[in-house]
């Protein structure tokens, strides 16, 4: 047990969980807000469901930080085991959170929408801090989050649902598999190599 508190105070997990339940709060007042505006319909909040994941991304990404690298690869744990579990644990209560904070729609911007986006997010940071470090893997999700929110066109489907799946609705196929797809390659990068280390 002093091994795993260790661990969550060296990842500064505390303040990880504290940031992923005040952008899921965020997340929720910004959903109910838009549903009251009169011109309201689903794809109102696609704000919502593309920025919620993206700030739930950036706090896993970040909570990959190791301050001790060089202890921790001279260790005898099973670092591959719980990095994965590391991730997989706060992307599941991230997209639970998220998917209590939108409601409803799920046949376009509701709670499916929204935790595939957590997932494909999430394997994007993680991949990040496999290849640039923990502290910028907020970075490439950003950019690439943003570009397809400016650029994606406005009907679903067609190829946009492969290189523009965060902006589709819930139900499309090819957007879940190709998030599915970041997260289980950005998981599997990141246990097997660990956060690049950041050398002062």
């Amino acid at each position: 047990m002093n091994g795993l508190s260790l661990y969550a105070r060296s990842r500064a997990l505390p303040m990880a969980l504290a940031a992923l339940l005040g952008t899921a709060a965020a997340a929720a007042w910004a959903a109910a807000w838009l549903q009251g505006r009169p011109d309201f319909d689903h794809t109102a909040r696609v704000p919502v469901v593309v920025l919620g994941p993206l700030f739930a991304a950036s706090v896993v990404g970040t909570s990959l930080y190791a301050p001790s690298d060089e202890l921790d690869r001279t260790s005898a744990l099973r670092w591959p085991l719980r990095r994965a579990a590391h991730v997989l644990a706060l992307t599941a209560l991230a997209g639970a959170l998220l998917r209590l904070a939108v409601p409803g729609h799920p046949e376009a911007f509701g709670g499916p929408a929204i935790v595939r986006n957590t997932l494909g997010s999430v394997g994007v940071a993680a991949a990040a801090a496999a290849i640039v470090g923990a502290r910028l893997s907020w970075l490439p999700v950003t950019v690439y989050l943003g570009s397809v929110y400016l650029t994606a066109p406005s009907a679903p489907g067609g190829a946009a649902a492969v290189w523009a799946w965060p902006m589709q609705p819930g139900p499309q196929v090819s957007a879940w598999a190709v998030a599915v797809g970041a997260f289980a390659a950005g998981t599997a990068l990141l246990a097997t190599r660990g956060a690049r280390p950041v050398r002062q």
